[in-house]
């Protein structure tokens, strides 16, 4: 290529060449970027290490910084997102991530890049995969994805683990905590330990972890204890991490991850059940009647987590490979429910749980190529997957049959980088699934003795998908101030196909409507920066021909799946202000919204969140303290008219509410002590989630004010 051509005809002539060649890529490990200042990197977007203005789409990242000032007001990663990262849809105060979504779609969450969701059947409960100590770093990347495989159709959030000391001498940390209610205290105080010790010996680094926590009753803005449907209180969590490495020389690195996390709930209390049409909150008391609680504590119940990597950073000339393989095992319980009833086999009730296991291997080549002023990096390999994922009844019934799927996928990435200026990125991913289900027959349940769903006899098989998906992106780094990116990606998604097999109204499962969802995902932004203030603003728009949505029969009592044609657009904006050395402050603001485009009806909020507002404001009045204060809002929406006089599934109005977090830490010597208060100004409030959601026992109020008293060690 002559060097007399301009900056312009290089860029073209690159894009072109980009274009011609295709998607995708590993995670490099931490110690490849040990050198390098880590607040700017991420590795998730393209599975490689990467600074975010190479990057042409919206990725958002919580630092180290940013979630150990978090964690003083709550551990609870759900709310963690939802207060940092634009695009993601208000918390639910539980544990559940339902309706939790990330511009509108379904999120794939990852531990250092192995995913936790259970996409054949989602259960929407996989934010909670980790304690939030053991993370350094949370990676999101929005929009469509196939980078990682199926469940990807929102985007990635990718909690990367801590990472061991350089230092010979190991570090120590031992930390804990008390939380309350500051509007009724009874019964309300919880505790929380966590210990971690990490460091470096010749060439073997280590991390050991682990954390467990323990609440109380948590009671709303009014005293009373929250409902228990996906509830918190009186919930038990543990987790204990540990990951292994040994650096063979400079470029040869081996490591060994483990990580258990469980998290149930054991609790003597009853709801009182009240719905969004009632107007009447669901709450708990206190179980008087002597008989005993029917049903297994709700929660993860030992999900285990095993990553072996190893990473050439040589394996031949510009070229690094990264081979990693892991196992995972998942039980995740819900609660007992009487809409599993069959009267005429003796069931009064039921209690599912989702059982996932997961095998993987992926191997990952990154190789770069520097030609004068033009730098180029091909990221390529292979992944395999194999997860057998069903739901059963804890009584031995079959809710959802055993799915085998065997994942094979090819992907090419390419990146180029002209004069440090113009970033060109394209790629393609090709997957081929076989999933085999066996002959079952449909659960029947009944929401009464006369309302009863009808059990079908399915004749199983074997459902092949292969599909294609591309993206390509462009992003102009004219200068510090200026910054705009466009890009197009697709992301291929086996919709929740438990669901659609558990609901089967036909006798053949090649007869249910089981095809995979490419999902389009458009998107152009804004990003730079002026001395002490940065931005970020970025319109997105999405679409898919086979979205799933729910309809209400009710002949059965039954929510059937439907998969009928969506899109989803929005924008949102983040701006990043350092007033003075120790003062700084950010605000974001996010704006969804969906159709059925057959219908034009609105889609409901199960999928779209009402608009959201966010401001932080970190202040360091001495060198050993520091304040901070974030504030959330979250606005109405209420885009659907009642039938016979009531809201039905998840089309209930939102209307707007506002929360105050405040987090204080102080620094005496290796000790911080720290206060942390959820919900400063006591607002009485319903989630955007329990308002949206007409089900029974579904409409708890959110948390009142809670303290959270802690002290940490660090030798």
């Amino acid at each position: 290529m002559p060097l007399s051509l301009s900056k312009t005809a290089i860029a073209t002539r690159c894009a072109l060449l980009c274009l011609a060649l295709p998607s995708l890529s590993v995670i490099a490990d931490e110690h490849n970027t040990s050198n390098n200042s880590m607040e700017r990197m991420i590795i998730t977007g393209s599975r490689s290490v990467e600074r975010i203005d190479e990057v042409p789409s919206s990725v958002t990242l919580i630092d180290n910084k940013m979630l150990k000032q978090d964690i003083l007001v709550s551990s609870e990663l759900q709310n963690i997102l939802a207060f940092r990262v634009p695009g993601m849809a208000p918390s639910s105060g539980t544990s559940s991530n339902s309706g939790q979504t990330l511009r509108g779609r379904q999120a794939l969450i990852m531990i250092d890049g192995v995913p936790q969701s259970t996409p054949l059947r989602n259960g929407q409960l996989g934010i909670r995969s980790i304690d939030a100590a053991t993370i350094e770093r949370i990676e999101v990347i929005k929009g469509a994805t196939s980078i990682y495989g199926n469940g990807a159709s929102g985007g990635i959030i990718n909690y990367i683990t801590k990472k061991a000391s350089s230092d010979d001498k190991a570090r120590v940390q031992v930390g804990a905590s008390s939380k309350f209610s500051a509007v009724k205290f009874e019964d309300t105080p919880g505790y929380r330990f966590d210990a971690s010790i990490d460091g470096t010996v010749d060439n073997f680094s280590y991390v050991v972890s682990g954390a467990i926590e323990e609440t109380g009753l948590q009671r709303d803005a009014e005293g009373d204890v929250i409902g228990l449907k996906y509830g918190l209180s009186e919930t038990q969590s543990k987790n204990l991490f540990t990951k292994l490495g040994y650096a063979f020389d400079e470029e040869k690195y081996l490591q060994l991850t483990y990580n258990y996390y469980d998290s149930q709930q054991e609790t003597d209390y009853v709801d009182v059940v009240g719905s969004v049409n009632s107007g009447v909150k669901t709450y708990a008391i206190k179980d008087t009647s002597g008989v005993p609680k029917i049903g297994e504590p709700q929660g993860p119940r030992g999900n285990h987590n095993l990553m072996l990597k190893y990473v050439d950073d040589e394996l031949f000339t510009n070229t690094q490979l990264t081979v990693d393989g892991y196992a995972q095992i998942i039980e995740n319980m819900f609660f007992y429910s009487t809409r599993l009833s069959n009267p005429s086999e003796g069931y009064a009730g039921g209690q599912s749980y989702i059982k996932s296991d997961k095998k993987g291997l992926r191997v990952n080549f990154n190789t770069q190529v520097d030609w004068d002023d033009v730098e180029v990096s091909f990221i390529y390999g292979l992944d395999a997957l194999n997860d057998v994922s069903s739901q059963p009844l804890d009584d031995g019934r079959i809710w959802v049959p055993e799915m085998d799927m065997t994942n094979l996928a090819a992907y090419l990435q390419t990146k180029i980088v002209i004069y440090d200026d113009w970033i060109v990125k394209a790629g393609i991913r090709q997957d081929s699934v076989d999933l085999k289900v066996d002959d079952y027959q449909a659960l029947k349940v009944c929401i009464d003795a006369d309302t009863c769903s009808v059990p079908m006899n399915v004749t199983g098989g074997t459902i092949d998908y292969d599909t294609t998906t591309f993206n390509v992106g462009i992003r102009y780094n004219m200068n510090d101030y200026f910054s705009p990116f466009m890009s197009f990606s697709q992301g291929s998604d086996i919709s929740d196909l438990g669901r659609l097999l558990r609901t089967a109204t036909v006798d053949d499962i090649s007869l249910i409507q089981t095809e995979a969802s490419i999902v389009d995902n458009y998107e152009v932004g804004i990003s730079g920066a002026f001395e002490d203030f940065s931005y970020e603003i970025a319109a997105f728009r999405s679409e898919s021909e086979l979205g799933t949505g729910s309809e209400y029969i009710e002949a059965t009592g039954v929510y059937m799946p439907v998969r009928e044609p969506q899109k989803i657009w929005g924008y949102e904006g983040q701006i990043n202000y350092q007033i003075q050395d120790n003062l700084s402050t950010s605000a974001s603001y996010s704006w969804i919204e969906g159709k059925n485009t057959d219908k034009d009806t609105y889609l409901d909020g199960k999928t779209i969140s009402a608009p959201k507002f966010t401001a932080t404001l970190n202040w360091q009045p001495v060198e050993q303290a520091n304040i901070g204060i974030n504030y959330l809002y979250v606005g109405d929406r209420k885009r659907f008219e009642p039938v016979n006089d009531k809201y039905v599934g998840t089309q209930g109005p939102v209307s707007s509410y506002n929360l105050v977090n405040l987090s204080s830490s102080y620094q005496i010597d290796n000790w911080q002590l720290s206060l942390g208060i959820e919900n400063l100004l006591n607002e009485d409030y319903y989630s955007a989630r329990s308002q949206a959601y007409t089900y029974s026992g579904y409409n708890t109020k959110g948390l009142g004010t809670t303290v959270n008293l802690g002290v940490k060690a660090t030798f």
